[in-house]
C-alpha cells in the first residue's frame, strides 16, 4: 500500500509561496512527489533545473497551445536536449485551447502534431491541455500518437468523452474543480472514471480546491482533491491514494 499522494501537474515555478514552505506543507499533507509542466520555451530550462534540484520533483518539456507561434527547430532541439535528463518524464503540457483565441487553431494543431511525434521519438508520455477542443484533440492523438502514453491534464470533458479516451488506454487527471459545489459534470466524471486510469493534480497556482478556493493553490492541496474523489467514489482515501499513486508512478516512471 502507498500511503502518500502524487501531484502530477503543478506549476511550482510560478508559485509566490517560498519553496521551503511549499515542501513543508506537502509533507504535512502526505504529498511526496510532484511534476512540473513546461508552457513556453523561455522557461523550459528553469523548470528542468528546478526539478533537478530536488529529489521529490520531476519535470516536463513542451510548448503550451497559446505559445504555438514560438515553436521552431531550435525549440525542438532544446526539448530533445533537455529530455536527456532523467528528471524529464513527459512532453507537456501540449495540446489545443480554443477558449481564448481560435484565430490560429490551424497553427495550434500543427504544433501539437509535431510535439506528439516528438514524444513518440523520445519514448515519453504526452500530457495534454485540451480546452473546448475535444474532438480535434482526440482525432490528432488517434492519428499521430503511435506509442506514447497519454494523460488528459485538468480533464474538462463529459463522461462520454472520458469513456472514449479510456477506451484508447489514456489517463484522466482530475484537480481542484472536482471540489467545487456546482461542478456537476466533473463530479460525474470522477464517479465514472475507472480507478486504473485516474491520477490527481492541482495545476498550482491555479484552480485551488475548496476549502482554499480563491487563494494560491499548492501541491499540498491535492489531499483535498483526493478526499473529494474518494467521497464521490465511496471508497477509502487509503485505497484512492494507493491506486492513483501507483498509476502516476507507473505512467511517469518516477
Amino acid at each position: 500500500m502507498k500511503d502518500y499522494l502524487v501531484d502530477t501537474h503543478a506549476h511550482i515555478d510560478m508559485l509566490e509561496t517560498p519553496l521551503a514552505d511549499v515542501f513543508a506543507k506537502m509533507s504535512e499533507n502526505g504529498v511526496k512527489k510532484a511534476i512540473i509542466p513546461s508552457v513556453e520555451a523561455s522557461l523550459m530550462e528553469k523548470v528542468v533545473s528546478l526539478a533537478d534540484s530536488y529529489d521529490n520533483l520531476w519535470s516536463m518539456v513542451g510548448i503550451y497551445p497559446s505559445e504555438a507561434k514560438s515553436y521552431n527547430d531550435d525549440v525542438e532541439k532544446l526539448m530533445i536536449k533537455l529530455a536527456e535528463n532523467p528528471k524529464v518524464v513527459a512532453v507537456g503540457e501540449i495540446g489545443l485551447d480554443y477558449y481564448w483565441d481560435k484565430s490560429f487553431a490551424d497553427l495550434q494543431k500543427e504544433i501539437f502534431i509535431k510535439q506528439v511525434i516528438l514524444a513518440n521519438k523520445l519514448n515519453l508520455p504526452i500530457v495534454v491541455h485540451d480546452r473546448e477542443a475535444h474532438k480535434d484533440t482526440f482525432d490528432i492523438l488517434k492519428k499521430y500518437n503511435e506509442k506514447s502514453d497519454v494523460l488528459f491534464h485538468c480533464f474538462s470533458g463529459s463522461v462520454e468523452f472520458m469513456k472514449e479516451c479510456v477506451k484508447q488506454g489514456w489517463y484522466i487527471a482530475l484537480g481542484g474543480v472536482v471540489t467545487f459545489k456546482n461542478a456537476v459534470k466533473i463530479k460525474d466524471v470522477a464517479r465514472e472514471v475507472p480507478l486504473d486510469r485516474l491520477v490527481l493534480e492541482t495545476d498550482s497556482p491555479y484552480l485551488t480546491p475548496v476549502p482554499y478556493r480563491g487563494k494560491e493553490n499548492s501541491p499540498a492541496y491535492v489531499k483535498f482533491i483526493a478526499d473529494e474523489i474518494a467521497l464521490i467514489k465511496q471508497i477509502s482515501i487509503e485505497e484512492l491514494a494507493d491506486i492513483t499513486t501507483n498509476n502516476a508512478e507507473r505512467l511517469f516512471k518516477i
